[in-house]
């Protein structure tokens, strides 16, 4: 039987980072993805993924997003690419609203530098954007957007040309504690393994490798559209910042033409289809396209255009929309490290770091217990 330090299941945003931290400290490191490396079933596909500063989720992000940056450069740095662009950020909403002041207060407890401008002030120096007279938005320099495809295939890389094991196309059955609890045995459709720990970092299909997360962690269908816009100049990389906007018709996220042809659009909850993620159509139709041209009608009418391109994605979303990062209590060898309820792609190469440092009984450098599993009662 073969034996590695760590075994990671799930090689996405997640997975593949933790792959390359524990390779580069010599640990002996197998993964394993049910799927191809990287994939278009889980999460991080469709070309890029915002990143932000001003997170107005909540302040205890911040420290977390700072090593994110500084990880997202130094993979860039050793692959030879550019994986971190960025453009500035905007947070918008009316006035006084949660998404106005939580950013705010991110940038005030971590001293983040940031601009508040009015409807007006984002009309003159981003004329992309329509918005209510109302309306306000927090801008933050530092915000801008991950190459998620590439950066999976980059840490792949990375992890691989430090020892590890990557395999694609093999599913894990199933897993239990050692008879002595030390270790974990790992079993797949190709074959049986043994390691000091195993990072269960699967995503949509967490719950299916830990039966109490089913009902906690629920997938949820997206689509994310690319649109061709009528004056074209004003989304470009360069021209156009990353953004997330909140009104009456949704939480709507935009991104600059970059990597796919067209303006880029998502909605957060979508047409809130949720179910199993083997069971959620990965084929776009016409009432997805429907719900994001709301978003462009309303606040980007020069970006309303022919559709380009649809892409169906899977978020994993907790009840509270935090993250869940921690040991199993039964079995503290098995690292849970999902779901992120679709915001986390930004945080994977500092999450990645955080899980090598669980996996080698390292403590980590972040306050991990606003993640912790034991906040959902019955969890096991």
């Amino acid at each position: 039987m073969t034996t590695f330090d760590v075994i990671v299941a799930g090689i996405g945003a997640m997975g593949s980072q933790t792959c390359w931290h524990l390779a580069k400290r010599g640990k002996r490191v197998l993964g394993l993805d049910r799927y191809d490396i990287p994939n278009g079933m889980g999460s991080s596909h469709g070309a890029n993924r915002i990143i932000r500063l001003s997170y107005f989720e909540h302040p205890l992000y911040v420290p977390i997003l700072r090593r994110a940056y500084e990880l997202w450069r130094e993979a860039g740095q050793k692959a030879g690419e550019q994986l971190l662009y960025t453009t500035g950020s905007l947070d918008i909403g009316p006035s006084g609203s949660p998404i106005i002041e939580g950013s705010l207060e991110s940038c005030r407890q971590h001293d983040l530098p940031h601009t508040l401008l009015t409807a007006a002030d984002i009309g003159a120096r981003f004329p992309g954007y329509r918005l209510p007279e109302n309306f306000m938005a927090v801008h933050q320099p530092d915000g801008g957007f991950v190459a998620s495809e590439r950066a999976i295939v980059v840490a792949a890389e990375l992890a691989m040309d430090a020892g590890a094991v990557i395999r694609g196309r093999e599913s894990v059955l199933g897993f239990e504690p050692l008879a002595d609890g030390e270790g974990v045995r790992v079993r797949t459709d190709r074959g049986t393994y043994e390691a000091g720990s195993l990072v269960l970092s699967t995503g949509a299909w967490i719950g299916e490798h830990v039966p109490g997360l089913k009902e906690t962690a629920v997938p949820e269908r997206q689509v994310l559209g690319w649109f061709r816009p009528k004056r074209p100049e004003l989304f470009r990389l360069g021209a156009f910042p990353v953004s997330n906007l909140k009104s009456d018709l949704g939480h709507f996220y935009q991104l600059p033409a970059w990597g796919l042809p067209g303006f880029k659009i998502g909605l957060y909850h979508h047409l809130r289809e949720k179910g199993p993620a083997d069971a959620l159509s990965r084929e776009p139709n016409a009432a997805d396209e429907q719900a994001l041209r709301k978003g462009l009608a309303a606040f980007f009418p020069e970006a309303d255009g022919d559709v380009l391109t649809l892409r169906t994605c899977i978020f994993t979303n907790t009840p509270d929309e935090h993250f869940i990062l921690d040991r199993l209590p039964d079995a503290p060898q098995i690292i849970v490290a999902s779901p992120c309820s679709g915001h986390g792609f930004k945080f994977s190469s500092a999450i990645g770091e955080i899980l090598a440092d669980l996996a080698s009984g390292k403590k980590s450098a972040f306050d991990l217990s606003p993640f912790a599993l034991s906040r959902f009662q019955g969890t096991s």
